[in-house]
């Protein structure tokens, strides 16, 4: 357990690192230089947990519903992964329900609908992103 828990601290602190130096962490934005469907997410949620709702919004419009849904999903993935196999915990929702799996479709096609979207200009147009390919011009 405790192998576990360090190797989610390990990880936890590159990613933080990451975030701190912006270095690109869309491997689509990376080497192609187009945002993906979640790019603009892990700004988005520095600004709101900064309080700055106007500019968490303008980096990605749905990340009042996708950065709590995000962050649960991936606490409880961890919960469960320094707890180990040999504990049971309990499941917050039954597999495959109807209400979770229509739930989850719905939000595929808002961010979908949204990056789309923003290729047309909606929603500020597509979010800036950093790119590992050089300009040619």
């Amino acid at each position: 357990m405790v192998v576990r828990a360090a190797l989610v601290a390990l990880l936890a602190a590159l990613f933080a690192l990451a975030v701190a130096f912006e270095a690109p962490l869309c491997p689509t934005a990376a080497l192609f230089g187009v945002p993906c469907p979640g790019c603009g997410l892990t700004r988005a949620t520095l600004r709101l947990l900064r309080g700055d709702v106007h500019g968490a919004l303008r980096f990605h419009p749905l990340v009042p519903v996708l950065a709590p849904l995000v962050a649960f999903v991936l606490g409880a993935a961890i919960v469960r992964f320094v707890a180990g196999p040999r504990v049971r915990l309990p499941r917050l929702f039954p597999p495959r329900h109807p209400l979770v799996t229509g739930l989850g479709v719905l939000l595929l096609v808002a961010v979908l609908g949204v990056w789309a979207a923003r290729f047309f200009g909606a929603f500020g147009g597509p979010v800036p992103v950093r790119s590992l390919v050089m300009d040619p011009s």
